[in-house]
Formats: structure tokens, sequence, C-alpha cells
């Protein structure tokens, strides 16, 4: 627990107590895994002990630890209400009325002008939920899962039917993977318990996943999305190197980042030895760092492929045992249990796990060029402390709005209204799309719409461009 200090009646420092009065200094050295103090509406907590039982993960409140987290705690729980009963014991007191409300590099205005949206779209309705658009979404993906075994049961293997049967169960998958999406955001009931429940059925019995993995990994990058050491979903050292920061440290003896070879990363580069045979010219004595130059090319082999059939399936396995997470595990079986019972009679056992992992190879191509498009291609860089609109517009962009492109990527077109607005359900996001657009021209923040083709491509420039700025720092640093 931080101990920490308060200003009193005099204007000293003295030891933190509940009813204190705190200035940004002294809650900015409240910053360590040990020590982790936060600022909402000016109140100010300590959540050391609490982040151990924090549902979205430990690391999600370090990554504001020291930092004013209103805008962050606003757009995470739809019941503030209840949230409350848990922060009142953390409660250390309040900032001294001559601090600002917000912190650092943040814009007052932007911020005020951010929360007038937010509350005219909980005016509107935009926070509602359709039942149907969900229900009718679950069913479309349990249909396209008992049309592909009922086609094998009554048609037969053939290689044909085979290949029908992976894509649509591959597209089965790949729904399934944005309905989670949808409940692990607490998006689709009113209660955090519904929504829990319906995750772990989603994730865990239609896709043989882990909702607490999940909630742990995608909460980070949804905080701080693209920024270094805080979001996992750029530290991809072992294998890429994103944005321009990245690429020049990459290429120094001394790296910040803790790398170690596990056993995905061998793996990966057993792959890339095999199937690429690239030359590593620019292999030295002072390092033996992938070829990041090539990046943009073995992307296509070890990106899109492997990302969910192998590196996603033993992270969320070690995960899963290490972290004792048992009500995973089982809804985990669950899926391999029913998945094998209704396919090992067609197949045998060797042939049903093959059918699976080309099932995940295709769902992992659908993946990673949808979930990549929007953020690789923009700011990645370390912490900034921007206030949340700025943050979220300077790492996200659109795809262009079609009935396809909203199908395909489970309305992740409009990734930047998701991420200002984790809990609003996706059917709104083309609602409050024009609302946020005008906001930021407003305010001068670039709001960057692409088509779906562009999108993909920029995936592959922004890698070249990265790696190219690795070799020329490896070359001549």
């Amino acid at each position: 627990m931080g101990g920490g200090g308060q200003l009193n009646d005099s204007g000293k420092v003295s030891n933190g107590q509940a009813g204190g009065v705190y200035t940004w200094e002294e809650v900015q050295s409240h910053n360590s895994r040990n020590d982790q103090w936060v600022v909402i509406d000016r109140k100010v907590y300590n959540v050391t002990q609490w982040a151990k039982r924090h549902p979205g993960g430990f690391r999600v409140l370090s990554h504001y630890a020291g930092e004013d987290a209103t805008e962050a705690f606003a757009a995470f729980h739809i019941n503030q209400k209840f949230v409350q009963k848990f922060m009142k014991p953390l409660l250390l007191g309040e900032l001294a009325p001559t601090e600002p409300s917000h912190d650092r590099n943040k814009n007052a205005a932007v911020m005020r002008d951010f929360h007038a949206l937010r509350t005219d779209a909980e005016k509107q309705g935009l926070f509602r939920t359709k039942p149907l658009f969900f229900f009718l979404h679950l069913g479309h993906i349990i249909l396209l899962e008992a049309v592909a075994w009922l086609m094998l049961c009554y048609w037969g293997t053939s290689w044909t039917l085979t290949l029908l049967c992976s894509i649509m169960l591959s597209t089965a998958q790949s729904q399934a993977g944005w309905l989670q999406h949808d409940f692990g955001h607490l998006s689709v009931f009113k209660t955090s318990r519904w929504n829990h429940l319906m995750h772990h059925f989603v994730i865990g019995h239609l896709k043989g996943a882990s909702a607490s993995w999940w909630n742990h990994r995608h909460f980070q990058h949804h905080a701080k999305p693209n920024v270094y050491l805080k979001d996992p979903d750029i530290n991809m050292v072992n294998v890429f190197v994103v944005g321009n920061v990245q690429p020049v440290e990459a290429s120094s003896t001394e790296m910040i980042f803790n790398i170690h070879y596990d056993l995905v990363s061998v793996i990966f580069k057993l792959l890339l030895t095999l199937t690429l045979h690239v030359s590593f010219t620019v292999r030295h004595k002072k390092d033996q760092n992938w070829p990041y130059n090539y990046q943009h090319q073995y992307f296509f082999f070890v990106g899109p492929p492997l990302l969910i059939p192998i590196f996603f399936h033993f992270q969320i396995i070690k995960t899963m045992i290490s972290r004792r997470y048992y009500v995973d595990i089982i809804w985990f079986l669950s899926f391999y249990i029913r998945y094998f019972y209704c396919y090992t009679p067609l197949y045998g056992p060797f042939g049903a796990m093959a059918l699976l992992l080309f099932v995940r190879f295709l769902e992992s191509h659908w993946f990673v060029w949808v979930t990549q498009m929007s953020h690789l291609p923009m700011e990645i860089d370390y912490e900034k402390h921007r206030d949340w609109l700025t943050m979220q517009l300077q790492s996200t962009c659109n795809i262009e709005q079609s009935f396809f492109n909203d199908w395909f990527s489970g309305h992740l077109n409009f990734q930047i209204e998701h991420h200002l607005f984790p809990t609003m359900p996706r059917h709104s996001y083309h609602l409050v799309a024009p609302q946020v657009h005008a906001l930021c021209e407003k305010h001068g923040i670039p709001y960057q719409t692409k088509t779906l083709w562009q999108g993909f491509a920029d995936v592959v420039t922004s890698l070249k461009s990265s790696g190219q700025l690795w070799l020329d720092a490896y070359l001549y640093k």
C-alpha cells in the first residue's frame, strides 16, 4: 500500500489517509507495481491490493497508476454506481482545489466536449441494445455449424464437401469471435453477470478459448492502444518490429525489451528457415535478431496462418493452467468434447484434428487482417499521457461502411467508435460516427477512413517501412 502524503492546513505534507488532499505531483509518484494510485473524478484511490482482484486484470490498473483514469473508467464500466461500492474502501481523498482535473498532456477542452458527446449518446439511446440483432447473430453461427456437420453426415466426406465444411466452420468461428467480443465488452446485456456468462459460452464452448485470458489481454489493448510496453498486441519484437521507434531500438545491442525465445519463437524461427530459406545477410557478431527487413514478406507465412492455431492456442492453454482458470478450462474442454464427438466418427481422431487445424488456419487469416488493418499502420509509440479521444484517434482508423464490411469485420470497421465507446452495442456505431467525426474536426484531430483493400495494403506497407527503418539503424547506427 502506498503511504503517500496530503496537504494539511499549514501546507505541509503528511502521511496519506482517508479524507486527504493531494497534488498531482504526489499522485504521479505512486506508479510502481507495489504502489498504485489512480484519480477518478478528482478522487484519489489506492488500488494496489485491489489490482489483483480487478476483473479486467491487474495490468490495466498498473497502466494507469499515477494518472487520471476518469475517462477510461467511464469507458469500461456499464454500471458505475455498482462499481462504486468496491471503490469506497480504496478512497484516500481528493485532489487539492488548486489542482486541475486533468494531468499532464491532456486537453481540457477535448475532454469536456467528449464527455458532452458521451452524455448525448446516452440520451439518444445509443447504448441500448437491440436483443434481436445479437440473437440473429448467434443463430447464424449455430446454423452454419449445424449445416456443416449435417452436410457431411448425409452426403459424405469427399474433398469438395470437406473444403466446403471447412469454409463454413471457419466462418462460424470468425463470427463467434466477433460475438464473444461483444459479450466481453459488456455491450449486450444490462448486467455484467449475463454478459460474462454468455462470454464464457461463446468463447469457451463455441470457440474453445479462455474468457479470462481474453479479458486480461484485450482490455490492456483498449486502455493503452499502440503504446509500447502497455499494449500486448504490439509486443511482437521476437518476430516483428512495428512503428517508427521500436525498429531503431531493436537494432541496438542494449535492447530495452525483455526478449526471450520461448517455444513459440522457436517454432516461428524453424518455419521461417525451412520455408523461406531467408539469407541472414545482415547478421553480425553483436546481434542475431530476425531479419526484420524481410518482415513484410514472411508476415504472410508466420502472421495470418499461425497466430490463432499456434501462438494464441499455446498462450491460452499456458495461461489457463498457470493461473488456474478452472471455469475457463471446463468451457474450453466442452468445445473439444463436442467437436470430437461430432467429427471423429466421420474422419477418425487424426482426420478430425487435421480438419480443426485447417479451420483455425483459415480463421486466423480472417482475424489477423481485420484486427491489424485499423491499428498497425497508425502511430505506435511510448506513453504520451493524452486524453482519451486523442489517444484513441492517433492509434485507430476506420474502414468504409457497407453491409459486407460490417458483417465481415463484426462492425470493427468502426474501430474508432468502438475504441471510444467499448460498451456501446455495435449496431449503434454508424449512428455515433458522424458526431465523433464532427468533434474531431472541431479540435483538429485526424479522423481516418479507408477502403477495405487499402486497409489490407497498409498492413504490409507499414511492416515494410518499419523493417527498412530497422535495417538502416542496424547497418549505420
